[in-house]
């Protein structure tokens, strides 16, 4: 979603319309000078404006209702500021009507008042910035999939995916690698609900957050008496999960004694209980994960390599950050809003453009996980049906740079391929601005046009 606006100028006036040029320049839009209405109309094909500027009377066959008529074509959000000579008010205002399906936003009266004219345009590209902001957002929602609660569009989560609905099928052990918060215990769910042992018990324990001496007890159970409070038998997670999945989260985490004891369970199926020496057998998927390199856990001697070969035998499901993954952004936010609504009991529909900008932008340390608890306390606290910059984190509200990820591996791609993904990146981190964009990239803006028109990225 870009910041600066393109408005379009058509004036036959030539020196009439510089000044007007010049004008708008200098409040940081980026204008097109044209002075006909055929030139109007190829200018249009080319880029469609935010805004337009025509004149009703224009030297030709093509007149400003012609202009008009094409710009609302090409792009439905475009708002046209129509200006007449004296004595053509009421064309102009026949124009305004909102009854016809193209209409002006309004008009001016030659000669122009500069400042009247730059009001008029910050309203209508306002608006116009607005509404296509709105659009692209609603497409971009109509166009996620959701599988198994996991939501998005971008390649990288339709890829894991793919991968998950294959794995869900088989019954060996998965490893989910992936930072904090980008939904491991999420796809441990999905495939579990999509593997032949949905509706089968799913159990959950985090390794890093239960300590050594009580780990093999929640994990294997224990008989009465086996240690201080163990006052009752009890039955260990694995046992209670027979038939169905357990999630080892934080596997990482898990000290080596247990871990020499969690491979024969995987490999075996027996469970001994702390204290007894009856050996019991469970029928277990593992689905394990970790935000730790568990080969340099290998090298340094803190993970085991034959258990880290067990569960890796079917390659790692990777989850990408959420910087990595922008396009999926403004799709969570949207689920996110309707989430919030639903438990809190607000009416909030979406957030304004300025705010999701600041939302794609910042950095996500946390990624998901963080995302959906800022737009939790933004519909909490936040007043009207718009979200706004205002009802932000002041982290966010201070965020303007987006973070570069890591360079890709091109190996084995094509050189147009190899432009056609350095100018999406390059576009995606100047928030949809081709005009950065084009800078960046050292070409001009009319080559930048026809590369994306070429390469289908318009």
């Amino acid at each position: 979603m870009s910041d600066t606006a393109f408005v379009l100028i058509v004036e036959d006036e030539v020196a009439h319309g510089e000044a007007i040029a010049e004008a708008l320049q200098r409040s940081q839009y980026a204008c097109n000078l044209v002075h006909t209405g055929s030139a109007a109309i190829e200018s249009i094909e080319r880029r469609p404006p935010d805004t337009v500027i025509t004149d009703f009377r224009l030297g030709g066959p093509l007149n400003g209702m012609d202009v008009l008529l094409k710009a609302k074509q090409a792009n439905p959000d475009c708002e046209v500021i129509l200006i007449t000579a004296y004595g053509s008010e009421e064309l102009a205002r026949d124009a305004l009507s909102r009854e016809s399906e193209y209409h002006a936003y309004d008009y001016l009266i030659k000669p122009i008042d500069i400042d009247i004219l730059r009001e008029k345009v910050q309203r209508a590209t306002k608006l116009a910035m607005a509404a296509r902001d709105s659009r692209l957002v609603r497409e971009q929602v109509d166009k996620a999939f959701e599988f198994s609660g996991i939501i998005g569009t971008s390649d990288i989560i339709q890829k894991e995916i793919k991968r998950l609905k294959k794995i869900a099928r088989s019954k060996s052990t998965v490893l989910i690698v992936g930072e904090t918060g980008t939904g491991k215990e999420l796809f441990a769910q999905a495939i579990h609900l999509n593997s032949p042992r949905a509706g089968k018990p799913f159990k959950v324990l985090n390794c890093a957050a239960v300590s050594e001496t009580l780990l093999e007890s929640e994990l294997f159970g224990h008989v009465k008496g086996s240690f201080t409070g163990a006052v009752v038998n009890r039955k260990g997670l694995v046992q209670s999960a027979d038939g169905g999945t357990m999630f080892l989260d934080e596997i990482g985490d898990m000290p080596l004694a247990m871990q020499a004891k969690l491979l024969r369970t995987l490999e075996t199926g027996e469970v001994m209980p702390v204290g007894s020496n009856d050996t019991l057998y469970a029928d277990v998927r593992f689905v394990a994960a970790t935000n730790r390199n568990l080969t340099e856990l290998v090298q340094q001697g803190t993970f085991r390599e034959d258990l880290f070969y067990r569960i890796h035998a079917q390659g790692a499901i990777r989850l990408a950050p959420l910087r990595e993954r922008r396009e999926d952004i403004t799709v969570l936010v949207q689920k996110f809003i309707e989430q919030a609504n639903k438990e809190n009991d607000t009416a909030h529909e979406r957030i304004e453009p300025a705010a999701m900008r600041k939302i794609v932008n910042y950095n996500w340390p946390g990624n998901v996980r963080e995302l959906k608890n800022v737009v939790n306390r933004m519909c909490l606290e936040g007043d009207g049906p718009v979200l706004t910059v205002n009802d932000l984190p002041d982290a966010l509200q201070a965020s303007t740079d987006i973070v570069p990820a890591g360079p890709p591996n091109l190996a084995g791609l094509s050189m147009a391929d190899v432009e056609k993904l350095h100018i999406m990146n390059t576009l995606r981190m100047f928030g949809g601005n081709r005009e950065k964009t084009a800078k960046a990239l050292g070409i001009g803006a009319r080559t930048l046009y026809r590369k994306l028109r070429d390469y289908g990225l318009r």
